[in-house]
């Protein structure tokens, strides 16, 4: 199985060195909109691509990885609300287990059903610890897995949490506040979970400014991941990806 993907993860991390990746969501964009966010984001260097959401209720998965790889060399990675958002052209996949739940579909139950396809097709697996985070209003993700997010100010449980995934074997640990979360994470949240944790840590939901990034990037977080600010406003991914990148690396 190939590691390419992971191992940039674990070697950017092991560098001190901060990772960007855009969050576009089949369900709402067309042709043109995919050709302004690649444009963007080969001139700003962003890391990586993430292609997905809670519901992906189009059935143009596909054709969106494939045109984003025929017009850029970012790597792409799905980031699936369900086990039926696969796409064998996309490099790598998120395999998310909610581990901040009590919702053993999600926990397992899916990946069970889900398996043989996974595998067959042919994608590099990312093991992820996943973690929602009370954003301060309900979000599709927390609808969807009908399980209480962590409350925002229980920095213990979220540190515990993650401990729990990553000596389970999670490769990653992704703690999210939900697309249109009205409060990001905390930066102590954040701090409390990088320091007892080895894996990457990928912080995402909520982040609508660079100073916010680059503030979660001094916390501890080693991918920030936006979504909805871009789609509002495609033109801050510029000015986020300079202040993650602009972080400096601790020797």
């Amino acid at each position: 199985m190939k590691m390419t993907i992971y191992k940039s993860l674990e070697q950017r991390k092991e560098q001190g060195h901060k990772s960007f990746a855009v969050l576009i969501d089949p369900d709402k964009i067309n042709t043109s909109i995919l050709d302004e966010l690649i444009e963007l984001s080969i001139n700003a260097k962003v890391d990586y691509l993430l292609v997905g959401g809670s519901l992906v209720i189009s059935n143009h998965l596909d054709e969106c990885v494939q045109h984003i790889k025929r017009n850029c060399d970012i790597p792409v990675i799905l980031f699936p609300g369900s086990p039926s958002q696969i796409s064998k052209y996309a490099d790598g996949l998120l395999y998310l287990s909610l581990i901040s739940g009590r919702n053993p579909e999600l926990l397992i139950g899916q990946h069970v059903v889900s398996a043989p396809f996974v595998k067959q097709s042919g994608l590099e697996l990312l093991a992820t610890g996943y973690m929602v985070i009370d954003g301060g209003a309900p979000t599709t993700v927390s609808y969807i897995s009908n399980a209480s997010p962590i409350p925002a100010d229980k920095n213990e449980i979220a540190m515990c949490t993650a401990m729990a995934g990553e000596m389970l074997g999670m490769r990653l640990i992704y703690m999210d506040a939900g697309s249109g979360a009205k409060r990001p994470i905390t930066e102590s949240m954040i701090k409390i979970v990088a320091d007892h944790i080895e894996v990457p840590l990928i912080v995402g939901g909520g982040i609508t400014t660079p100073e916010k990034a680059y503030l979660n990037c001094k916390a501890g977080a080693d991918i920030i991941v936006v979504g909805n600010a871009i789609e509002k406003d495609a033109s801050l991914i510029k000015e986020m990806s300079a202040a993650i990148h602009s972080v400096p690396v601790k020797i």
